[in-house]
């Protein structure tokens, strides 16, 4: 039988938290490097230790929804002695020093703007540790607010001036120039990106409350099955994009724009030919006009990495707003 991972989004618990930002007369360089990739300073005998080894663990957990376990962050290790000049100006850097004062701190822009620098401090090894433990979840949330940030603030540079989802749904999302129409119907929308190796693409598009009922996970599996039937052809004739069965997707309740909504993460197939690949799928409820607004991004990126393929897709649908 094909189960589904379950969970209540909420608020990551902090156990010792203080945030500071570099002074505003300052000047500071523009940060650098990968998206998803976190500098971790520290003593190479405490790296190829038991702090390392928890750091990695925690750390390089997989991104959900992929069908190939890819890391949620590339992790390079940075020795102190070297951690000077252009190494110091990473976007995201988790420092660990020996202190007398055990000690957790998020420095905003402290050698680069856009920056996040985790400060970790401690007496010895096995207190950084459960200090780093302690605090994952904060650091994790920061770093990816902080990506998903510069991710947009990139994309404003050139976006897609297309009103059309604007005017048929009533909210807005901000995405890329390179994104080109590909179908435009009276309730679906849907963009793509040509990629060096196939393409990124997301859709928008509405459902009736009343098709909602019973159990939501399999109906928004239903539905998505249902759309990918009528808007979304394969490449041969008689196939369609349905999702994949042998997959079990993840499942989350959340808060999306003040309302209630859903996020399923999962594999699509087409039927009956030999391409695949991973989905995001946001569901918001409408509880003025009684309908739900549907966001999904899909990639078709075949021998390719797809960790940040999917973080620039979900980073898209992230930024909805209401007009």
């Amino acid at each position: 039988m094909k189960k589904y991972f379950s969970l209540i989004l909420a608020s990551p618990f902090i156990f010792i938290f203080s945030c500071s930002e570099a002074p505003r007369d300052k000047y500071l360089p523009n940060s650098n490097g990968r998206f998803n990739t976190i500098s971790v300073v520290m003593p190479k005998k405490s790296w190829d230790g038991a702090l390392g080894k928890t750091i990695r663990s925690l750390l390089k957990k997989p991104y959900e929804g992929l069908p190939l376990d890819e890391a949620k962050f590339t992790l390079n290790y940075i020795p102190p002695n070297v951690f000077n000049g252009f190494v110091r100006n990473s976007r995201s850097i988790i420092f660990f020093k020996s202190d007398s004062i055990s000690n957790f701190k998020i420095n905003k822009n402290k050698y680069a703007k856009e920056q996040v620098f985790v400060e970790i401090k401690a007496s010895n090894d096995n207190k950084k540790k459960n200090l780093f433990e302690r605090n994952v979840k904060e650091i994790i949330n920061s770093i990816d607010q902080n990506e998903a940030q510069e991710k947009l603030r990139r994309i404003k540079k050139s976006p897609n001036m297309d009103k059309r989802i604007k005017t048929r749904f009533g909210v807005s999302l901000l995405f890329p120039s390179a994104y080109k129409l590909v179908k435009d119907t009276f309730n679906f929308i849907w963009f793509q990106k040509e990629i060096q190796k196939g393409h990124l693409n997301f859709i928008v598009y509405k459902i009736s409350s009343s098709e909602f009922k019973g159990d939501i996970k399999h109906r928004i599996i239903q539905i998505r099955d249902s759309i990918g039937e009528i808007y979304l052809p394969g490449r041969l004739q008689n196939t369609n994009m349905i999702t994949e069965k042998a997959y079990r997707p993840y499942f989350y309740k959340t808060q999306i724009l003040n309302r209630k909504g859903f996020i399923t993460k999962g594999m699509w197939e087409i039927k009956n030919d030999f391409m695949a690949g991973p989905f995001i799928n946001y569901v918001i409820y409408d509880s003025i006009k009684k309908n739900w607004l549907v966001l999904e991004g899909f990639c078709f990126a075949p021998s390719v990495k797809k960790r940040d393929l999917m973080f620039e897709l979900n980073t898209i649908l992230k930024s909805v707003e209401l007009k």
